[in-house]
């Protein structure tokens, strides 16, 4: 008896058809939650120097520069400011909005799945509860046969059937509901990422301009003050 019960064949045979939709949930659940893996290890990137390497490019007007590394940086950050560099000759109140836009973009690409993964998560104990149920009707109905003397029935079927449904729905729920706390927390920081990455942009663009102008001041002031070659 204790090998049929971690038999997977029988397992599969005795805990009833609900199993089979649990196993579906935990197969997409699986395949969210890697996407999500791959996603978020792709988006992390160290601001700070990608911040540092735009300002340089930025103060030499190397615009190019600067749009190369932008598109060669893989993420939603390096997305942002590459919208921002993009539109560079904007004033500062344009080039909020199309960091604002280019922000929200990213949004839907943040939390693909995560829904998902919560459905799942949510979905998967009441799954079980509708095994347990099914199994306890099996378990009355094998009582109710036996009083009345028709027929022999092993009423273990119904309890390992109500026993299984439960604990696979909660085998799938737990790791999918700490998935979605753990993918909902980098959400929350990549979204504060991209906001601090627009907020910059706009200020070394912007004080890279105010700094060519003070330049081009001061050299008019000397040019006018340099006094004039004798003929």
């Amino acid at each position: 008896m204790p090998t049929e019960l971690f038999d997977p064949s029988g397992l599969l045979e005795r805990g009833g058809p609900i199993i089979w939709l649990q196993l579906a949930l935990a197969f997409f659940g699986a395949v969210f939650v890697i996407e999500r893996l791959f996603f978020f290890h792709r988006a992390r990137i160290n601001v700070g120097d990608l911040l540092v390497g735009f300002s340089n490019h930025v103060r030499r007007k190397a615009y190019a520069e600067a749009l190369h590394e932008a598109a060669r940086a893989p993420g939603p950050v390096a997305r942002v400011a590459h919208a921002v560099l993009l539109r560079h000759h904007l004033d500062r109140r344009d080039l909020r909005d199309v960091a604002q836009e280019a922000g929200q973009l990213e949004v839907p690409r943040i939390e693909k799945n995560l829904r998902a993964i919560l459905a799942i998560s949510l979905i998967a104990p009441l799954v079980g509860m509708l095994g347990t149920i099914l199994g306890l009707t099996d378990l009355f109905e094998g009582l109710r046969q036996q009083s009345e003397g028709t027929v022999s029935v092993d009423l273990s079927e119904g309890v390992f059937q109500a026993l299984v449904s439960t604990a696979f729905g909660l085998i799938v729920a737990i790791p999918s509901y700490l998935f979605y706390v753990y993918f909902h927390a980098r959400a929350r920081r990549l979204f504060h990422r991209i906001e601090r990455t627009g907020i910059e942009m706009v200020n070394i663009v912007c004080d890279a301009r105010a700094e060519e102008g003070m330049v081009l001041i001061r050299d008019s002031i000397g040019d006018r003050d340099r006094p004039e070659p004798k003929k």
